[in-house]
């Protein structure tokens, strides 16, 4: 089976809503933490992910990131991929797709979880894991738990997602423009994309507004109209 458009088998963008819509199935990421499935979601970030300090054309620490691995592949995990955070930035047309897995069957029963990617997405691979698909996809970076940014107070919504605290501010935005019902955000408390992660979501038509906590590790949208920070 194809993993570019593959469903995903975390909250179903359109479809599920935790505590508002059916019970069929859960939604998605956030943090630096879980898994398990989610639809499709689409995201173009406009909140920068930006490393503390001033750059410097001199110093070591301007010179260009090293993709930890590539976009596209099958990665063994603890071979080719070492257990930790990842980031993709600038995927477009929902192209990119990415999938934890327990094994490297392929048959669907070794999924752990997956996601159909725009704009920007974190992902926590676990040393249980034994493999990591991505297709489609900007190289991932590893992320340092550490390192400090400059959070922004405005993201775009389709930017995919966020990591509060880093890329932006904690506190109450508001989208306005949303139709079709085809706003779909979600508050994680870590990025392994199961529906344990999930503190909250909704599918959105008109204006939305959402408090993100300080609490909470990452804020996912897409399809959504740009977010702004009121309060």
């Amino acid at each position: 089976m194809g993993m570019k458009g593959k469903a995903v088998l975390g909250a179903v963008v359109g479809v599920v809503v935790i505590g508002v819509v059916s019970a069929n199935a859960g939604g998605s990421d956030k943090g630096d933490d879980s898994g398990s499935h989610s639809s499709g979601k689409g995201s173009s970030a406009s909140a920068e992910h930006r490393s503390g300090g001033k750059k410097g054309a001199n110093r070591p620490e301007a010179a260009a990131k090293k993709a930890a691995f590539d976009g596209d592949g099958d990665f063994q995990v603890g071979k080719d991929v070492k257990p930790g955070t990842y980031r993709t930035s600038g995927n477009t047309d929902d192209m990119c797709y990415w999938e934890r897995a327990k094994d490297a069957s392929g048959e669907t029963d070794s999924l752990l979880a997956n996601d159909n990617v725009t704009g920007t997405s974190y992902v926590t691979v676990k040393a249980t894991d034994k493999l990591f698909k991505s297709s489609g996809c900007k190289d991932w970076e590893a992320v340092d738990p550490k390192a400090k940014g400059s959070p922004a107070s405005k993201m775009a919504g389709r930017g995919g997602m966020f990591k509060v605290g880093t890329d932006i501010a904690p506190g109450t935005y508001r989208s306005t423009g949303n139709a079709d019902d085809s706003c779909y955000w979600e508050r994680t408390k870590d990025a392994e994309h199961g529906l344990d992660s999930i503190i909250a979501n909704n599918n959105v038509t008109g204006t939305a507004v959402v408090t993100i906590k300080a609490s909470d590790a990452y804020f996912k949208t897409t399809g959504c109209g740009d977010w702004k920070k009121t309060a």
